[in-house]
């Protein structure tokens, strides 16, 4: 492949930047992963993200120290995404009790990053990742099916009105939520962008109502 792979440009019905809802098909997809537990505005959460970026920059900057993976080209590394639920049984206000937040943060890979190829930038980027978290990163493939989606423009804590904006499009659409669970795809760096201008899109899975028996 000779041209720089964009995702932003070539795959946006999976990264919609609009502002209108949409339902997509996604096949199964390679990211690189890790869990934890509690508030993403703690240290350990930025702790996490780091060592996902550091692995993921060593794949992709490898041809520049001589090390050719096979079938590998030049890309623009994917947007930061995570999978957010709580515990079973939790009641209350999500944003009272962030230290019950359960995640699953994630970059997606391209596709010639085998198990192979993670294993070996696993320890090529060993010496820039804290010890305790080279075993908790994972190379995975993810089924996600159908999703809907809505793009969310603002801070975090004003999400519910773009999930609500979501469901009522669901509603009319004939679709229904089929996991409390959602997941976020961060376009910006919420390190870096005034929370008013942040842009995230907010991802469930769905699956059609059955039309009503005679």
């Amino acid at each position: 492949m000779s041209e720089k792979y964009e995702w932003r440009k070539q795959e946006k019905a999976i990264y919609p930047t609009r502002q209108k809802p949409s339902i997509v098909e996604l096949s199964p997809q390679n990211f690189i992963t890790i869990t934890g537990q509690g508030d993403p505005n703690q240290p350990e959460f930025s702790r996490r993200i780091a060592a996902l970026y550091a692995i993921s920059y060593t794949i992709k900057m490898a041809p520049k120290k001589a090390i050719n993976f096979a079938g590998a080209f030049d890309y623009t590394v994917f947007p930061l995404e995570a999978f957010w639920t709580l515990p079973a049984g939790f009641s209350g206000e999500v944003k009272d009790h962030k230290e019950m937040l359960q995640y699953k943060m994630m970059l997606k890979q391209p596709e010639f990053v085998t198990p192979t190829v993670f294993a070996q930038a696993k320890e090529l980027a060993a010496a820039k990742i804290p010890t305790d978290l080279v075993p908790k990163l994972n190379l995975e493939t993810i089924s996600e099916g159908l999703v809907a989606m809505q793009l969310h423009v603002g801070p975090f804590d004003n999400e519910p009105a773009s999930f609500a904006k979501l469901q009522t499009y669901l509603d009319s659409a004939g679709y229904r939520r089929t996991s409390l669970a959602h997941k976020e795809i961060y376009l910006s760096d919420f390190r870096r962008t005034a929370p008013e201008k942040l842009k995230t899109i907010l991802r469930v899975s769905v699956a059609k109502v059955a039309a009503p028996t005679a």
